[in-house]
Order: C-alpha cells, then sequence, then structure tokens
C-alpha cells in the first residue's frame, strides 16, 4: 500500500541517451507530488515523451533510479504492475488503436484484468459516454477522424482505471468543443497525472503546476 504522502513518481539522477551523438538526460531530476497535475511544456524533440517512457519502463535510462508507486523500478518485471496502475496516452493515437471497433479497442484492457464480460460492457459504455463518444462502440476505428481516434484513445485508457495518468499531447486533433469536453472530464477525475501539451489555454485549466523541460531538467514555468 503506497502511502498518501508518497510521491507517485520520482526520478533521481536519471541519465538517457539513444545514442553518443543524443544525449537526451544528464542527471534529470523530477517528482510528481500526490495530489499534482502537472503540465509540462518544453520544445519539440525536447525529452518530453521520453521522459513518459522512461517512467513507464518502455526504455531504459543509462543511469538513475526511476522510483513508481512507492517501488524502485529496475527491471522489465518491475514496470508490469506500473503498465496496469499508470495510464500512458501516446502521442499518436495510432500506436495505441489495434483493434477493428471501437467497443474492442476500449474493452481490451478491461478484460485483460479479468473483469467479466458484463462488467466490462458498463466499463466501455460509461467511459465512452464520459468523452462524449456514446453510440461508437461499433464504429471502424481506422475509419475516425483524427480528433475521434484521440478521444478514443483516451477511453481505453481511462477504461483500465489507472491509479496516474500521462497524457502526451491530450489535444492534438480536437476541435474546440472536445477540448472542452476533455477539460471538463480531467478535472472531474481524482488520478495525478503528468499532461504534455503545447496549448497553454489547455494547461492552464487543467494543471495545479507547470513546469518545462529544459536542456535535460525540469523547470518552474510561472
Amino acid at each position: 500500500m503506497v502511502s498518501a504522502a508518497t510521491p507517485p513518481i520520482r526520478l533521481t539522477d536519471v541519465a538517457f541517451a539513444y545514442d553518443p551523438e543524443r544525449v537526451v538526460f544528464r542527471a534529470l531530476g523530477f517528482v510528481l507530488e500526490p495530489g499534482e497535475r502537472l503540465g509540462l511544456v518544453g520544445p519539440n524533440g525536447g525529452g518530453k515523451t521520453t521522459l513518459l517512457h522512461v517512467i513507464m519502463g518502455l526504455l531504459k535510462p543509462q543511469r538513475g533510479t526511476v522510483e513508481v508507486l512507492g517501488k524502485e523500478r529496475r527491471n522489465e518485471a518491475d514496470f508490469r504492475d506500473v503498465r496496469r496502475d499508470v495510464g500512458l496516452l501516446f502521442q499518436d493515437s495510432d500506436d495505441q488503436l489495434f483493434c477493428p471497433t471501437v467497443y474492442e479497442d476500449v474493452a481490451f484492457g478491461p478484460l485483460n484484468l479479468g473483469l467479466s464480460q458484463e462488467d466490462t460492457d458498463r466499463v466501455v459504455r460509461e467511459t465512452l459516454a464520459a468523452l462524449d463518444l456514446a453510440g461508437y462502440e461499433e464504429r471502424i476505428t481506422y475509419r475516425l477522424s483524427q480528433g475521434e481516434k484521440r478521444l478514443v484513445a483516451l477511453a481505453t485508457v481511462l477504461a483500465m482505471r489507472p491509479r496516474v495518468l500521462l497524457l502526451d499531447e491530450p489535444t492534438a486533433g480536437l476541435d474546440a468543443a472536445h477540448e472542452a469536453r476533455l477539460t471538463e472530464v480531467l478535472l472531474r477525475l481524482p488520478q495525478e497525472m503528468v499532461v504534455i501539451s503545447h496549448d497553454r489555454k489547455f494547461l492552464d485549466a487543467v494543471a495545479t503546476r507547470h513546469a518545462a523541460l529544459k536542456d535535460g531538467a525540469i523547470v518552474p514555468v510561472p
């Protein structure tokens, strides 16, 4: 059981490079505090997506400590429950959606968690309705607009009932109405979250703290 005072995510002295000429972090420190919704900005290619992938264990740092939900995570086995309890919205929705229909995509996670078919049906209906996607269950995923795919990808994450959310450009492709709806949904959620976005107005609405990833370091933003 993780103490309510324990930061859900803490990175200490993390170094990561894709190759010797492409160093992203030299000694990164990062903490997501309990109850926090962190809005993270930074230049393209500055390492924001890399940061989320290190937290999820999709990329392995060359040095440093990664603690998620009160435990240090070192190897692949350590990250299995992280991927169940921490929901990652990928920057590209096509990386997240792989089933023929919206229902199958959103139901995939709950079914793999062991929910019954009846409970899965309920979770899918409730999650889609919360995102103004009621009635999309039988829609063909690859025929959706980019904005619709974005919301369905988020639905696949929320349907898992994660304890922490990592959202990489969640408003990409959304029109104003759906962005407003997404803002309402995020403000109602109890989870801590890291939200990467270039949309400062959106971040001002949803974040409790702002920071920037600049030159491999997290710095505060007013």
